[in-house]
């Protein structure tokens, strides 16, 4: 588990339940999947058969912290907050060290900022991985909280996303009108 700055807690807590709702955004519909009060994963645009492994809002136990998280997220995509605040737990994705690395390094990025893959690799402290790092980022298990939307190409472009380079624009679009 990790703290909003990506940092490793102490896994003492039980195994929880995962509770896992679909939620309306403006990058379309997202899965997203609570265990505890650490987000665990997040998928962008669900397929049918994925979705069936969530519930909508009307059909969920809408707790205190429930409401409060999806209020954050809902505002992080509107623009009027840059940081949702939430803990994330990537334990469940079962991604390796390197990957838990780049992801890691990534949520240092700043709201609004950009940095390209390969200043990314140098952050991990592999230049030269710019390419594995960039795989590492298609591998997210929490998008958006883990804001790999954030790192493009040093040429140019936006780059490959986890929700597709349309979705990618629209973030990216979103941080930069809110901050001006």
């Amino acid at each position: 588990m990790t703290d909003e700055a990506g940092q490793d807690l102490a896994s003492a807590a039980e195994e929880v339940e995962p509770v896992r709702v679909l939620m309306a955004s403006p990058i379309g519909r997202l899965g997203i999947e609570f265990r505890g009060t650490f987000v665990a994963a997040i998928k962008i645009q669900p397929s049918r058969s994925e979705a069936r492994r969530y519930q909508s809002l009307d059909k969920v136990d809408l707790t205190d912290f429930l409401l409060e998280a999806l209020g954050r997220l809902s505002e992080l995509l509107a623009g009027i907050r840059t940081s949702a605040g939430l803990e994330i737990d990537l334990q469940p994705s079962g991604v390796d060290g390197f990957t838990r690395r780049v992801l890691k390094e990534t949520r240092r990025i700043g709201y609004g900022k950009t940095w390209s893959y390969k200043k990314l690799a140098e952050a991990c402290r592999q230049p030269n991985a710019y390419r594995k790092v960039q795989a590492a980022l298609l591998q997210n298990p929490i998008p958006i909280l883990i804001p790999c939307h954030r790192v493009v190409p040093q040429k140019g472009g936006v780059g490959a996303y986890v929700g597709g380079t349309k979705r990618k624009q629209k973030l990216l679009l979103i941080e930069s009108h809110s901050l001006g």
